[in-house]
């Protein structure tokens, strides 16, 4: 009998730490989760300061996550532990892409490559958003520049040819990658068309001093002029 009560008694204290490391790692997944979302939303307004900030508690949580669940690797790599770092990752990554600053790697964030890659996956949609954005005030070299990132992105994604059990569905992904890449491609290149066309047309004008600024596609009338109603009326 004194068997049963060691066992249930060491069953109890195993359990209940670990329940007690599940409750605060869900804590600091939720505050990591959104202290990336915040991160994010800071970069895309141009608030790199308040960017940083986040993601210096980002970083914080991220520590406090390892260190916390080291007696429970399980718990460390269970989904929601994982999505909450990945988003971090994400966050990192995203800032250092549109401040133009060299991407960190797996080791400098401290986190595994799968989740890694998942969170560099999730960036194109972020920098699609950034790319239309400043295609709104015309074609730029920026818009060009966080295109090619992208294409950077999606080429070395597709290299990674591993089973989903290995990289945590990454393949997937990738194929919404692609689709994210080529999409904004087109939007690039309609841009770029309609920037040329519009200087073609200020050149246009600038040679022809006499007539003026060139009219508006809605300013040419397709009403008939009086004389053709006189005309029409006459006949």
């Amino acid at each position: 009998m004194d068997f049963f009560a060691d066992l249930s008694e060491q069953v109890h204290a195993d359990f209940e730490a670990r329940n007690l490391a599940r409750d605060q790692a869900l804590v600091q997944a939720r505050a990591l989760t959104r202290h990336a979302a915040q991160t994010i939303r800071a970069i895309h307004r141009s608030e790199n300061d308040l960017a940083h900030d986040h993601l210096r508690e980002a970083r914080a949580l991220v520590d406090a996550l390892k260190h916390d669940l080291a007696a429970f690797p399980d718990l460390y790599y269970a989904g929601y532990t994982q999505d909450a770092i990945k988003e971090y990752a994400e966050a990192s990554l995203t800032v250092a892409v549109i401040e133009n600053q060299s991407l960190p790697m797996p080791a400098d964030l401290g986190i595994e490559y799968n989740t890694y890659l998942k969170g560099l996956a999730e960036v194109t949609g972020e920098l699609r958003r950034k790319t239309l954005d400043i295609l709104r005030q015309g074609y730029s070299p920026e818009a060009e520049r966080l295109l090619t990132c992208m294409d950077e992105i999606y080429a070395l994604l597709i290299t990674v040819d591993y089973p989903d059990a290995i990289t945590n569905g990454l393949r997937r992904q990738t194929d919404l990658v692609r689709g994210i890449v080529e999409r904004t491609r087109g939007d690039m290149t309609i841009s770029l068309r309609e920037q040329r066309l519009r200087e073609a047309m200020q050149k246009l004008a600038a040679r022809l001093p006499d007539v003026g600024e060139l009219p508006e596609m809605g300013d040419f009338s397709t009403e008939p002029s009086q004389d053709q109603d006189a005309d029409d009326t006459s006949v």
